[in-house]
């Protein structure tokens, strides 16, 4: 679990590609000071375990799962990546619970300068777009951000100045995909609405329910 605070921006040292799976090893510094092998470190909001690690460098696998779900499958050599380690039971939650799962990869279609804030506009598909509230919460490329608006194709967040420094959204320009990952207390409730609403039938508390349960 993470909190979408940035810890550092890292750079891909190397990629080797399998058949449908890759091995990242991922220049870091701040993330390496208490690294073990089988920790949780999330790489553009992709929670990956540990491999290797030495001083300079860490090793993760990406399952083809992953490679297919994020925009992982399309970094090179010297990219830039957000880096943050799993957040320990009792720390402060800055942000908010991030798991690490991205939801779809969504594309940077505008950005503009609203005062000190930069404004980007990002498209994503409706199955994204329903757990998106204005206000809400949500990661990008594992970023904890607030949700200004949200239209039919699209959605917009707002990046105070460091932020922008500090992450690959200051990088990153129209054009650009990025990782989605919505607010997990979105999915639970609608995943719950959905399924009361289908079992709905069996759901409703008749005379005859009552009185099988003992209750009447």
């Amino acid at each position: 679990m993470f909190t979408g605070l940035i810890e550092e921006l890292g750079a891909v040292r190397g990629i080797r590609h399998g058949p449908k799976s890759a091995k990242l090893d991922i220049q870091a510094k701040e993330v390496l000071k208490d690294v073990q092998v089988g920790d949780s470190i999330a790489v553009n909001g992709v929670c990956l375990t540990v491999t290797a690690s030495d001083s300079a460098f860490f090793t993760a696998d990406v399952m083809a799962e992953t490679v297919n779900r994020t925009n992982l499958k399309w970094l090179k050599a010297k990219d830039a990546v957000n880096l943050e380690r799993a957040m320990r039971m009792g720390g402060r939650l800055g942000g908010h619970l991030v798991s690490g799962h991205v939801d779809q990869v969504g594309t940077i279609i505008k950005q503009e300068q609203v005062d000190i804030a930069q404004v980007t506009w990002i498209e994503t598909s409706s199955d994204t777009l329903r757990f998106l509230i204005p206000k809400g919460s949500v990661a990008i490329d594992g970023i904890s951000l607030t949700v200004v608006e949200v239209e039919a194709n699209s959605f917009s967040v707002s990046l105070i100045p460091h932020t922008a420094k500090e992450t690959t959204l200051g990088i990153k320009g129209v054009g650009d995909n990025v990782n989605i990952e919505t607010d997990m207390l979105a999915k639970y409730v609608a995943r719950l609405l959905s399924w009361n609403e289908t079992n709905k039938k069996e759901q409703s508390i008749t005379e005859a329910f009552l009185a099988e349960n003992g209750f009447v």
